[in-house]
């Protein structure tokens, strides 16, 4: 009816539990082995990455091209194709810009393509725009022409014209 207590006795401290207190018999549990590192890439969505972004500092003479996000805070003299591209209102970008969706709060020399191109109060694009949908904000600065196309990241002269329809004609 009263067991012993091992409470003042030296030793590791007698367990509160009830079942190991009446079962004596039953096996300790071994300590747990160390689980294996967890498999990210099959286990979760791979993770989006955080949008590069280049300083206002930095100048880069080339092109630039991912499948992230990018946010130009410097000077860029080439291409941009990216995912989204957002530039600051401090940047400057002269060349052609590509991606699904751009922002632009600074100057852009050159064509600008997008599925969705917003030019915000600060904006001054000098270059033509071909997009799906646009949005230009009062105060933006733009010179150049608008084309709306379905898929305006289409590239190279395919683009800019329908195809071209096949008829056949014979000589007699």
């Amino acid at each position: 009816m009263f067991s012993k207590s091992k409470i003042n006795e030296p030793g590791p401290a007698a367990s509160t539990d009830t079942a190991a207190t009446t079962d004596a018999t039953a096996p300790k549990p071994a300590s747990p082995a160390p689980a294996p590192a967890p498999d990210f890439k099959a286990a979760a969505p791979k993770a989006k990455p955080p949008a590069s972004q280049l300083a206002s500092d930095l100048h880069i003479t080339g092109n630039i091209k991912t499948t992230g996000d990018v946010q130009i805070e410097g000077q860029v003299e080439g291409d941009i194709r990216a995912h989204l591209l957002t530039v600051g209102e401090g940047a400057t970008v002269k060349g052609e810009v590509v991606a699904d969706d751009v922002v632009v709060n600074g100057r852009v020399v050159g064509r600008v393509r997008g599925l969705k191109v917003r030019l915000t109060s600060t904006a001054r694009v000098e270059g033509d725009i071909i997009h799906k949908t646009i949005a230009i904000e009062s105060g933006a600065h733009f010179e150049g022409s608008v084309q709306r196309q379905d898929d305006p990241l289409a590239t190279g002269a395919a683009a800019k014209m329908p195809a071209p329809k096949t008829a056949k004609a014979e000589k007699a």
